[in-house]
């Protein structure tokens, strides 16, 4: 404390009040970023299942189906691997931030969250990073168990691997936005398993990811299509299976410039439901 009691603020050397700021919503993003991931690791029962329940569908489906396909060079197996990354991406974004983000609320800790100096932008920001990097791993887990036991051949271009990379950035940047946006919709904790569960798995079936696109009717491909999992299915089918494979899809075309319409429509779309919707308290507290 100052000899004379006056104010003990930081001072400069000019003896104006020092000017130092809080960091910035990236930096305290990125460090937010960092605490939501090891809070995720030290949940021993969580990773275990995030990370195996995909492998384990697609260990399942392939070993079902494992059929070759006539007239496309693969087979079902190698079918399901892309398929499987898709809906892998779209759980770690949705499905994972629904649910975790209406606890959150339900539990007041979005409420505590928001009285604190943290810019907003910074807690959006550290679940951006949590779904980017546990995505990416479980991508990654997915394309070696393709590429070892199902021998699904990896992109062999740069060309095709940049279309992986905007696909997986679209893809989980539109889900997890999705993800944000019906958080919202649960009343409580108890009930977002249901609310959020239930819409993905009647995706995965009208998108292609358990049963094959030409086995579907028509108006369920239709259906599919408003939504961005059977663009990142289609897109990523295109990405690691040969041309000889379009036959299976709808149009009988990997339609990339149409993946990348939608699903870059899905992130704008989705970003205006998040600004509508997200609330820092639930209804209960009006």
């Amino acid at each position: 404390m100052p000899a004379d009691g006056g104010d003990a603020r930081a001072t400069d050397t000019t003896g104006a009040p020092d000017a130092r700021r809080l960091p910035g919503a990236w930096a305290l993003g990125l460090r937010r970023g960092g605490l939501e991931i090891r809070q995720f690791f030290r949940q021993r029962d969580q990773v275990v299942f995030t990370f195996s329940f995909p492998v384990v569908l697609l260990f399942l489906f392939a070993s079902i189906f494992d059929d070759d396909l006539r007239g496309t060079g693969v087979t079902a197996s190698q079918l399901y691997v892309p398929a499987m990354i898709a809906s892998g991406i779209m759980s770690t974004g949705f499905q994972s931030l629904g649910i975790s983000i209406a606890v959150e609320r339900d539990e007041k800790m979005l409420r505590r969250l928001r009285g604190t100096p943290m810019p907003p932008a910074a807690y959006f920001l550290g679940k951006i990073w949590l779904v980017l990097v546990t995505g990416a791993l479980e991508t990654a887990l997915l394309l070696t168990v393709g590429a070892v036991f199902y021998d699904v051949p990896l992109p062999s271009t740069a060309a095709r691997w940049g279309d992986f990379a905007w696909i997986f950035v679209l893809g989980l940047t539109a889900c997890a936005l999705l993800g944000v946006a019906v958080s919202s919709l649960p009343r409580s904790a108890k009930s977002a398993s249901s609310v959020v569960v239930l819409p993905f798995l009647v995706l995965q079936f009208v998108s292609g990811v358990y049963i094959s696109v030409d086995d579907l009717p028509e108006w369920m491909l239709n259906i599919g299509a408003l939504f961005p999992l059977k663009w990142m299915c289609q897109g990523l089918r295109g990405v690691f299976l040969p041309d000889s494979a379009r036959v299976l899809e709808q149009t009988g075309q990997w339609e990339f410039g149409r993946c990348a319409l939608v699903l870059g429509a899905w992130c704008v779309g989705a970003l205006v439901l998040c600004l509508l919707t997200f609330r820092w308290k639930d209804r209960r507290e009006g």
